[in-house]
């Protein structure tokens, strides 16, 4: 699959765009937590754990979608590739915020 470009006007909580978003090899993964967390729903504390899962599944379907992800993750692993200090993401993040 493709990286598709993200479309901020839907519910990127939304499980349907969160398949859409990930790649192929992403979505069992997606679908097991995801269904755990439906049947974990049916009792009262398991409500927001559900959110709380599709949140972050959003946020992965976003990194995953990008191309080299997968790649670079590797690489991480292998301890190869760029590194990046949690600091410089934070400041360039900050940044990005004006």
């Amino acid at each position: 699959m493709s990286a598709q470009p993200v479309d901020y006007s839907e519910d990127s909580r939304d499980p349907a765009v969160i398949l859409a978003r990930l790649p192929e090899r992403a979505r069992p993964f997606f679908l097991d937590e995801y269904e755990a967390a439906v049947d974990a729903a049916h009792e009262v504390a398991g409500y927001r754990q559900l959110q709380q899962l599709l949140q972050s599944w959003s946020v992965r379907a976003v990194a995953y979608s990008r191309p080299g992800f997968f790649e670079g993750a590797a690489e991480a692993a292998e301890g190869r590739g760029e590194c990046v200090t949690m600091e410089a993401v934070i400041a360039r993040y900050e940044q990005s915020r004006g």
